[in-house]
């Protein structure tokens, strides 16, 4: 009889959630009806339409970025380390070595090696990035992407303090230098007599 009774109860319950399930669903469609007819959108479908929208145009001026990125590339540098596939493999390993991500840094590696790119090219590229680590800020990615594309065109670049440093001529050393002075010694007033000895 107990069972009977649990069973009973338990197809009301089964009814009840069932029941509730398709009034909610037909309560949420005939809102969204209802939006549609009156000409206003429901307020999730204007953000997924502008979405995709932004989305679309970012990605284009993104994708159009990288391919002049590429092209001018191409016509800086000489050699394998300007084909596309070294400069974006490159560049990523010199980014993540920043970063001090070196497994996956190691792993582009061994791809720039199998596409034949100059492994001598993301030392350099490093090497100049590692003189400009004061002005890349951390927090805002595109400094880091912007400052590694300069280096890897511009293995040679140098920050600008550094530059004008070196373009000032240094002092002169020998020639018109003035003589170095002597040590002044000590004035016998000044030095303690020795004791006499008995």
């Amino acid at each position: 009889m107990r069972q009977r009774v649990r069973q009973s109860r338990n197809a009301v319950l089964r009814q009840f959630a069932a029941t509730l399930a398709v009034s909610t669903l037909l309560g949420l469609a005939g809102l969204n009806s209802a939006s549609a007819q009156s000409g206003t959108p429901a307020p999730d479908q204007g953000k997924a339409a502008a979405q995709p929208a932004d989305a679309a145009a970012k990605d284009a001026a993104q994708n159009q970025r990288r391919t002049d990125e590429f092209a001018e590339a191409a016509q800086v540098i000489n050699g394998p380390a300007g084909n596309p596939e070294c400069v974006w493999l490159g560049r990523r390993v010199v980014r993540l070595m920043w970063r001090d991500d070196l497994d996956t840094a190691f792993r582009h590696l061994d791809l720039y090696d199998r596409f034949g790119c100059p492994g001598g090219h993301i030392q350099a590229a490093f090497r100049c990035l590692t003189r400009f680590g004061g002005q890349i800020d951390p927090k805002v990615a595109e400094t880091l992407d912007s400052r590694v594309h300069a280096c890897w065109i511009n293995p040679a670049s140098q920050p600008q303090q550094a530059a004008a440093a070196a373009s000032q001529p240094a002092a002169p050393t020998t020639g018109n230098a003035p003589p170095p002075q002597p040590a002044a010694s000590p004035s016998p007033a000044a030095s303690p007599t020795p004791a006499p000895q008995k």
